[in-house]
């Protein structure tokens, strides 16, 4: 028998969420709404292997005739009373000998509700049958770590109550032991190696790569899809200290999946040290100056480092950029998909090398 499951995305790369799903044979998608995609399943085991998703749920109930007032409450509070909480609770492979549960809520468009009064209507009615104490945020209270987490959203008149399958959301990966400021989110990372069509490349390249996320994704999604030795990763930064959490992260995720060929060093994206057409595969979120400022070359002029990706890059190969609306120059666009990221909404470009002779 099938479960209806729910998997939450930054905003924008839904559509990737829906082909790593159908990709890896997870489930049947039934539909995209604002960072959720719905789908069938019958292996909830593998639901922990997405990537590109920030989370993961078995859905309880979806309630339909959600507006804008106030008796909206009342109609969550009774679908909660109603759903079988314990037999979610069996297929998500949880126990209830927890530490209380809590319930995080969001909605789409205005409303005359809060999110607090949301979890509280909700969550107050989930707790009573399994027996465990409801932890509200209503205020300011924060909920045990290992609290059980559903989870309620809404859009148009539509809602869904769901069960977190896993301990903590999928977006908190294991193998992240070091951080840096401007670090970049996983599963964006995870979508930028899905749409760098990795397969084949023998070198993955990253200039600014920070604490390694996006070469550790690409790793991730190699293993994913079966490939055999992998490409070489390499990874460059300004920042020692950035490079050393790049390492600490990498060692952490080969212990978790072996396979692996890293290689991490200190250097200047405005003068990436590799010969010209090395690089089947760059993958690059620049420092664009907000929480990570510009440094080295790049200080003076960041048109540096898209001359260098350029030089570095294979004739044949392709570039993946979290960008601004400026596109650089030399490149055509092949692909871009823009998304909602920390109050911003950056583009994930695909782009290829022009030839010398077309214009630029």
């Amino acid at each position: 028998m099938a479960t209806f499951a729910v998997a939450r995305a930054v905003h924008g790369i839904e559509p990737l969420v829906a082909t790593e799903i159908r990709r890896s044979r997870l489930g049947v998608v039934r539909g995209l709404r604002h960072r959720e995609v719905w789908f069938e399943t019958a292996d909830e085991a593998g639901l922990l292997g997405l990537r590109t998703a920030d989370d993961v749920l078995l859905a309880a109930a979806v309630v339909d005739g959600i507006g804008c007032e106030r008796a909206a409450l009342r109609r969550l509070a009774r679908a909660a009373r109603e759903l079988d909480a314990h037999r979610l609770v069996r297929l998500a492979g949880r126990g209830v000998d927890r530490d209380g549960l809590e319930v995080s809520a969001s909605f789409v468009g205005r409303r005359n509700y809060t999110r607090f009064e949301i979890e509280d209507a909700v969550g107050a009615e989930l707790a009573r049958p399994l027996g465990l104490p409801y932890h509200s945020r209503g205020d300011g209270g924060r909920p045990p770590r290992e609290a059980m987490s559903w989870r309620v959203t809404i859009e148009g008149d539509q809602a869904v109550i769901a069960l977190r399958v896993a301990d903590r959301p999928l977006h908190r990966r294991p193998y992240k032991t070091a951080s840096i400021r401007g670090t970049l989110h996983p599963p964006v990372a995870a979508a930028m190696a899905e749409l760098a069509r990795l397969e084949g490349a023998g070198t993955v390249l990253d200039p600014c790569c920070g604490a390694g996320t996006t070469l550790i994704e690409a790793h991730a999604s190699m293993e994913t899809a079966g490939g055999a030795a992998g490409p070489r990763l390499l990874g460059f930064d300004h920042d020692p200290s950035a490079l050393a959490a790049a390492a600490a992260n990498a060692r952490a995720a080969l212990r978790l999946s072996p396979e692996g060929r890293f290689g991490w060093a200190v250097a200047d994206a405005g003068r990436i040290p590799v010969p010209d057409g090395s690089a089947d595969r760059v993958l690059v979120n620049p420092p664009w100056g907000r929480q990570v400022p510009p440094r080295g070359l790049l200080a003076a002029d960041l048109g540096l480092l898209w001359r260098e990706v350029r030089r570095v890059l294979a004739a044949d190969g392709l570039a993946v950029a979290l960008a601004d609306d400026v596109i650089p120059r030399g490149f055509a666009v092949e692909e871009a998909l823009r998304v909602s990221l920390s109050g911003r909404h950056p583009v994930i470009a695909v782009l290829r090398k022009r030839g010398r002779s077309s214009p630029g």
